[in-house]
């Protein structure tokens, strides 16, 4: 059977106060990457301190550049992607993707990330009713297709984040024209715990993006954002059925477990189902990455 490409989401904006184990610092995000791919990851997603909500929506590109260079150093084949800053009025996609253009330039790029689509980050409170938030993480059409069309003008591949079904739509829509650039990863982020965006990590809601991927063969990979993407079962029905996995603390919050930990109960059960482990350098050749 294919192997499982196994993506760790080492981050996010968790900070040490909830989990000691989260690297946030270049050096301590080069020494957990390193970690989790001697573990069994291939593809390692990381933030910076630069905000993804807020802020200038701009993003430092020298903190990837210190960590980047140094996990390259040690496993040449790591597979590397960032995040992005929020978009808006105040800021323009030309510049929210410009260090992603330096990274893809200094030749430490993997994929570019590709956000097809806007998100309103809504939470429970502690009674479970909905917190009157107003965080949205927005994209528009010309954003997605900005970030595609910068992907295929660099030659790199393509994360795509799928946070509601009609963020597909624009994928599917490259895909049936012959366009989509080589290299993409569909990436499946269902709404867990006490997060009100997305699909619920269900089977039933796995089984409608499936439907929707029908026929494409695009690869994908699926992750339980707020939740646990082993325990919910999502994982093992990713792995049944041809697919990939992300972890990370980025998206369980963890407070107790480590990146490495979470690898280790991936690895462990994609064993148990019959399916081998990807490294980077097979991860990049399912993927159909050009060569670094």
């Amino acid at each position: 059977m294919q192997a499982v490409i196994i993506e760790v989401a080492l981050n996010g904006g968790l900070p040490k106060e909830v989990n000691p184990h989260v690297p946030r610092t270049p050096d301590e995000v080069a020494q957990d990457a390193i970690a989790c791919i001697d573990a069994g990851a291939a593809i390692i997603h990381n933030h910076t301190d630069d905000p993804v909500i807020g802020g200038s929506g701009r993003h430092d590109a020298q903190p990837y550049l210190q960590a980047w260079r140094q996990i390259l150093a040690a496993r040449p084949d790591t597979l590397l992607y960032p995040t992005m800053g929020n978009g808006g009025p105040h800021v323009a996609i030309e510049d929210r993707y410009a260090h992603i253009v330096t990274l893809a330039e200094a030749g430490l790029l993997a994929q570019g990330l590709v956000d097809p689509g806007s998100t309103n980050f809504g939470r429970l409170d502690q009674q479970g009713l909905p917190r009157p938030d107003d965080i949205v993480y927005q994209n528009t059409y010309r954003d997605a297709v900005y970030m595609v069309e910068t992907c295929r003008r660099l030659d790199v591949g393509m994360s795509i984040s799928i946070f509601e079904p009609g963020f597909l739509h624009i994928i599917l829509a490259y895909h049936r024209a012959g366009k989509l650039p080589r290299g993409s990863l569909v990436k499946l982020y269902f709404g867990a715990g006490k997060l009100l965006f997305g699909l619920p990590p269900t089977e039933a809601a796995l089984n409608a993006y499936l439907d929707m991927l029908k026929g494409t063969g695009l690869p994908w990979l699926v992750s339980a954002q707020g939740g646990d993407v082993v325990a919910c079962g999502l994982a093992k029905l990713a792995i049944l059925r041809g697919g990939h996995v992300q972890v990370g603390l980025e998206p369980s919050g963890d407070s107790r477990r480590t990146n490495v930990e979470l690898v280790h109960e991936v690895v462990a059960l994609a064993r148990s189902l019959g399916r081998p482990i990807a490294d980077s350098r097979t991860a990049a050749q399912l993927l159909g990455l050009r060569a670094r």
